[in-house]
């Protein structure tokens, strides 16, 4: 087993044992709501729900309103701490979202920082500093928590179960550490240090008036967070809000680090065991109405708003280069999307595992016959286990998962219709479907549902809610007694006979799905093209490809094909890092899809997917992956058409002609096949040449020699007499849209000006050939710039661009290729952003270099 694939399994296997963990964690938690629910009715928990005042919902409304317009202040505080100008209702818009997905879902913090840098690095912000705003608002965060807990356990500590063994029997001595710990870092603020060394890092410190902006704005999130339960709760009980603040405080901790989605199931039981003077049906009715208003309100908020904003923007006729740049919505609609069509799905199953209500079955019975109630719920519930799978097709953005979704919705409404008249589920469905319906612009991928992975978080989430829907029915319909006549009982009150129906039903989808997914091929490990493989390449380069697509003949690369066999990725492995080397070979249709078949393929095996050397024409591609983009350099390209040797600046140029062809050199083009017989005297220029130069032969995103790589392409040469001077290998695109130089050698005793003199008969001759381009190369790190709101990379390779020529001739290659009027085109590195992009450099470095070795010598 290589290295790479020891560090993919090890990575699996930690997801997995994360995901198992979530799922036991879940399964102690359901245990622990039946034994507190052993002695109550379903019908109990939903009558509490009920008697709720109108007044106290308001209430509950408007605190979360506010309570996320605090949350919404972390952020802001955030960006005047990194003296950023951003608009302040961009920055409330990222924050509201981030924090309305991460609750929802769960490890809100882990998911807030992902939509976080996918709105951010969308705006410009470099990587480090999307991770300080984020370090920032978790300082914040947990700031907020420790003094909340300090002024409820030290004001009215919170007695502890003695269950838990501990060595003091109230929260009060965990007051004063949380008391200490807030002051300890205000000290630290007002001692007027710039930094702070954490892990041999270096962070800002913020300001000391930041600092207690901080305190103010974590207290008032936490108090509003916990006050919106407490006034639903408050409709049965006179507990104090300090005591009920402090078990809340070890609840929702708890919650957050158990892993499971939005603390599902943890939170609810934990409050229940926490809180016994209230009663459990109660107590549960209350934090059921805590679940809608806090977390599932928000969620829909911000998918309209989202949905909303894209639909403005292309009405208001906002051009598409502009959206690629500034549009971070496009990269979030999908994801909002899979998430409200993920709690969808759950929401049918749990309607479907729960009664109805009485009198609406009474008025179906009226005029509705059974065998339709009996169907719709049926197949409502095998759509709500339908939706948990498509969620993960919308957020792999497949048109298949688009239309499917679409049609099941407009379905599933007339079932929740029809099973029970249920008109608050087909609302909600029915505002998901007109949410969805004009998006269909994102979903654009063809690839089979069934080729779509599966993470363990995404396995573990859908058992979680498999495992909750049946619990609920179990629940529900715990004092019918069982037997084997319920799955044959068919009748207007037979409501426990259809869960069980539709629960088995929906199991038994889910297993076959997953039956179907083991049993297809394994992934395929990256193995290096053998003959056949590098013919069907020919044929795509022949049709579709641009000059860079001749590296696929290198053989050093993989190739990864697309379905139809009309596009390829050339890409390389080392370490985690699977790189692309340059787009997709392929029509624009086709490279959309073969790229994330790259990226699935790449994450089947544990790795991060990269795209090395890549134009401006698929960014927006990359950007809807949640890869970061880093510009690597500038490549230099000849307009054709309209380049001239007439003209006072191309003097120097005839006058090189002129001396070259009187000392007897000589120019020609050989085609490929005649190549072959040269070879030999070609290796005698290439070895003395790399000999002069002290450099060893590159890979990767370079040719070098090796004969059976050179004879696929034609070569211009230097003459003196018979004897051949220098020589380069050309790379033809397709359909003679651009033609590039690869290899460029020549003899040690060559005189000055040899080159100059091959490159401009090579951009006649290429002209006269009907080429419209002349590819001269990249100049790396050319066109980053030392400016002070420039990226942190961009100062960095800037600083190496100027400074860095005892080690590469960095501005004297952009000279020398400026002498020919090139048009400059951007090249990025497309990749996971942060910490890792210095590695991931280095990777590709070792690619590049053949090893680490080849980094160190040349």
């Amino acid at each position: 087993m290589t290295s790479h694939q020891q560090e993919s399994a090890m990575q699996t296997l930690k997801r997995s044992l994360w995901a198992v963990a979530a799922l036991v964690i879940f399964g102690l938690a359901l245990w622990l709501l039946h034994h507190t629910l052993g002695s109550f009715h379903y019908q109990d928990i939903v009558r509490e729900v009920h008697v709720v005042p109108g007044s106290r919902l308001l209430a509950a409304l408007v605190l979360t309103a506010v309570s996320y317009l605090v949350l919404t202040s972390y952020d802001l505080m955030a960006v005047r701490y990194l003296c950023e100008k951003l608009a302040p209702g961009k920055v409330m818009l990222a924050s509201f979202v981030s924090y309305a997905v991460g609750n929802t879902i769960g490890l809100s913090l882990l998911m807030a920082t992902s939509v976080r840098y996918r709105f951010y690095s969308s705006w410009g912000l470099a990587g480090e500093k999307i991770l300080k705003l984020v370090g920032f608002t978790v300082t914040s965060f947990w700031l907020g928590l420790l003094a909340v807990a300090a002024i409820v356990f030290i004001g009215e500590p919170l007695a502890l179960p003695a269950s838990l063994h501990l060595p003091f029997h109230s929260a009060h001595p965990l007051g004063w550490v949380c008391l200490l710990i807030c002051l300890g870092y205000l000290l630290l603020l007002g001692l007027k240090r710039d930094t702070i060394r954490v892990a041999s890092r270096e962070f800002e410190l913020p300001t000391l008036p930041l600092g207690l902006a901080q305190l103010v704005a974590g207290i008032a999130d936490w108090l509003l967070a916990g006050s919106v339960l407490y006034v639903l709760v408050g409709t049965y009980s006179d507990i104090s809000l300090f005591h009920f603040l402090g078990v809340f405080l070890l609840v929702q901790l708890v919650a957050l680090i158990s892993h499971v989605p939005g603390g599902l199931g943890v939170f609810e039981s934990l409050m229940l065991l926490m809180l016994p003077g209230i009663p459990a049906s109660q107590l549960l009715g209350a934090l059921l109405l805590y679940r809608a208003i806090y977390y599932l309100l928000p969620l829909c908020c911000a998918t309209v708003m989202m949905v909303g904003h894209e639909l403005y923007q292309r009405r208001s006729g906002v051009s598409r280069v502009v959206r690629v740049v500034s549009g971070w919505g496009s990269l979030l609609v999908p994801q909002l999307l899979a998430v409200s069509i993920f709690v969808a799905g759950a929401i049918l199953l749990f309607s479907g595992a729960t009664p109805s209500v009485p009198e609406r079955m009474h008025w179906l019975h009226e005029f509705m016959p059974l065998p339709v109630v009996e169907i719709s719920h049926f197949f409502g519930s095998l759509i709500g286990a339908i939706l948990l799978l498509l969620a993960r097709g919308l957020q792999r953005r497949l048109d298949a998962a688009y239309l499917l979704t679409l049609i099941l919705l407009a379905v599933a409404v007339l079932f929740s219709l029809l099973k029970g008249g249920d008109y608050e589920e087909a609302i909600l469905l029915l505002v998901l479907l007109a949410v969805l319906w004009p998006c269909r612009s994102y979903f654009f991928r063809k690839s089979s549902l069934f080729a779509e992975t599966f993470s363990a978080g995404w396995i573990a989430s859908i058992l979680i809610v498999l495992l909750c829907s049946a619990w609920l029915g179990l629940f529900a319909y715990k004092h019918v007694d069982y037997s084997h006549e319920l799955w044959w009982h068919f009748s207007f009150r037979g409501e426990a006979s259809r869960f069980l129906r539709a629960a088995v039903g929906s199991g038994i989808l889910l297993l076959l799905y997953a039956l179907a997914r083991l049993l297809k091929p394994a992934a395929v490990n990256p193995d290096l093209p053998d003959a056949e493989a590098l013919a069907q390449a020919a044929l795509v380069v022949g049709e579709k490809g641009n000059a860079m697509a001749n590296l696929a003949f290198m053989g050093d690369k993989s190739l990864l094909f697309s379905p139809g066999k009309d596009g390829f990725i050339m890409y390389g492995v080392e370490k985690k890092s699977w790189v692309s080397m340059g787009d997709p070979v392929a029509e624009p249709t086709v490279a959309r899809d073969l790229a994330w078949q790259f990226r699935e393929m790449v994450e089947e095996h544990g790795g991060q997917t990269i795209f090395y050397e890549v134009g401006p024409e698929l960014l927006h591609l990359y950007l809807d992956m949640g890869l970061a983009l880093f510009k690597f350099g500038e490549t230099a390209k000849v307009d054709l058409a309209g380049f001239s040797m007439e003209g006072k600046r191309r003097g120097n140029m005839r006058t090189t002609l002129r001396k070259m062809e009187n000392e007897g050199y000589r120019f020609e083009v050989v085609e490929a096949e005649a190549v072959g017989a040269l070879l030999p005297d070609l290796k005698e220029i290439s070895d003395s040449w790399l000999a002069t130069k002290n450099v060893r032969e590159k890979g990767f995103s370079l040719g070098c020699f090796d004969e059976k790589f050179l004879r696929h392409f034609p070569a211009a040469l230097v003459r003196q007499g018979e004897q051949i001077v220098a020589f380069v290998n050309l790379w033809p695109g397709a359909g003679k849209k651009e033609i590039a130089i690869d290899l460029m050698r020549y003899r040690p005793d060559s005189p000055n000006g040899i080159m100059d003199y091959l490159f401009i008969e090579l951009i006649l001759w290429a002209r006269e050939q009907g080429y419209s381009c002349f590819d001269l190369g990249m100049a790396p790190l050319s066109g980053l710039e030392n400016r002070p709101f420039a990226p942190l990379w961009h100062k960095v390779g800037a600083f190496i661009y100027n400074q860095g020529e005892h080690f590469y001739n960095f501005e004297g290659l952009r000279a020398y290729k400026e002498k020919f009027d090139p048009l400059w085109e951007p090249r990025y590195i497309a990749c996971p952003g942060g910490l890792s992009f210095p590695q991931v450099l280095l990777n590709i470095a070792a690619l590049t270099s053949g090893g680490m070795k080849g980094i160190i010598s040349r």
